[in-house]
């Protein structure tokens, strides 16, 4: 057997549910829901693609159980106000091929967007650039039943599976680190304490949807925050989540607090986490997949045949390439060309690949590169226009 098939290997998920590959497109906020809440055709198109390009299983980003705290006014919302039909074709049309379309269950907590939000957190927060409201013990419980409900949603509406967001210092993530988490009740204080919400939300999930649906959880190696979730703390939670009915453990890291260092920083030329990987092989057998720093399909190929991981997560080398898994299993492209910015304004990376996710969905994406500031533009105008939608649909 040559070494690149082993990314195209079937693996059963302890729900005895098979992914036909080893590679998976991580959840991104693509921001491609119509501003009430629900899938657009531009953001169906967008998972066909992916799903024609041959991958396993796409994660849509943050899907909110409720309005109230989104991370973006392009946030999908699905809840019992939801119109289903309008699920159930981004469902169908993600999962075409062979692939299967999970949700990823989000809160956004203390990073909640404000303009349609009140943001909160585990603890109140009254940083420089980050102020928040401590929840109340009755909106912390309420948490798992709200996820539930969604998660049963998304089943009957033909998604595949879902995730559980605990990574990225939104609200599951913050319940994690103790440079957030000041609580003294049983949700703050060890890591036994400060893992019980992301637990709860697993029991309550697989309670809801059954033994025979995927359920993933993303978590943080590390917070890369002093004071924050460390690597000790993040396997602790590891070996927990071995002894849960999680099907899929998705390691990522880095936080999008204010200030805080980008998940590449220090991480070298290869993938971000694989050290972290190693340690948490020797505390789980579940399934691990690893996102980030994934540039070239050698680098892919010796993650999964080391042992280390089962999947690797691709972001953004499947925002430059959406055929790429058929392009890597007919040995084509061995890499994407990553375009190269200098000098790049503060959010002008993420805001080129958010509007160039938009021309993949209306099939409109060249090779030119454009520049960052019309990204950014481009990109503020339409959340704008969104947030207006948003206020008036849910009357914030």
């Amino acid at each position: 057997m040559q070494q690149h098939d082993v990314l195209f290997n079937l693996l059963e998920l302890p729900c005895g549910v098979i992914l036909k590959n080893r590679i998976a497109k991580s959840a991104m906020s693509d921001s491609l829901g119509d501003g009430s809440g629900h899938p657009t055709a531009e953001q169906s198109r967008l998972y066909q693609r992916w799903a024609d390009g041959g991958l396993a299983v796409s994660i849509i980003g943050e899907v909110q159980p409720s309005p109230d705290f989104a991370e973006k006014p392009g946030n999908l919302v699905f809840d019992v106000n939801s119109d289903i039909s309008r699920f159930q074709a981004l469902a169908e049309h993600g999962s075409g091929n062979g692939a299967l379309l999970w949700l990823q269950l989000g809160h956004a907590g203390a990073l909640a967007y404000r303009p349609i939000s009140n943001p909160k957190g585990p603890s109140a927060l009254d940083l420089p650039d980050l102020q928040c409201e401590g929840m109340s013990l009755e909106e912390i419980q309420q948490l798992p039943l709200d996820f539930a409900k969604t998660a049963k949603l998304a089943q009957q509406a033909g998604f595949g599976g879902v995730q559980i967001h605990a990574a990225h210092g939104f609200l599951l993530s913050q319940f994690l680190s103790p440079l957030f988490n000041k609580r003294s009740d049983g949700y703050g204080g060890t890591i036994a304490n400060r893992m019980k919400l992301l637990l709860q939300s697993i029991e309550a999930v697989r309670k809801a949807v059954g033994p025979d649906f995927p359920i993933a959880v993303k978590l943080n190696s590390s917070d890369q925050l002093v004071g924050g979730l460390d690597e000790d703390d993040a396997l602790e939670v590891v070996a927990a989540l071995d002894a849960s009915s999680v099907d899929l453990i998705d390691i990522s890291g880095g936080t999008y607090f204010p200030g805080a260092k980008a998940a590449s920083d220090g991480a070298g030329r290869g993938p971000y986490f694989i050290e972290f990987a190693k340690r948490a092989r020797t505390k789980t057998s579940k399934p691990l997949m690893l996102t980030g720093g994934f540039k070239t399909r050698a680098q892919a190929e010796d993650a999964v045949s080391s042992g280390v991981v089962d999947v690797v997560g691709l972001a953004r080398a499947l925002v430059l390439e959406p055929s790429l898994p058929n392009l890597w299993m007919e040995n084509q492209m061995p890499e994407p060309s990553f375009p190269r910015f200098s000098d790049a304004p503060e959010g002008g990376i993420t805001a080129w690949y958010t509007m160039r996710l938009t021309d993949i969905a209306a099939d409109k994406e060249t090779d030119e590169v454009g520049d960052l500031p019309r990204a950014i533009r481009e990109y503020e105008v339409r959340d704008a226009k969104r947030t207006e939608i948003w206020s008036r649909h849910f009357e914030t």
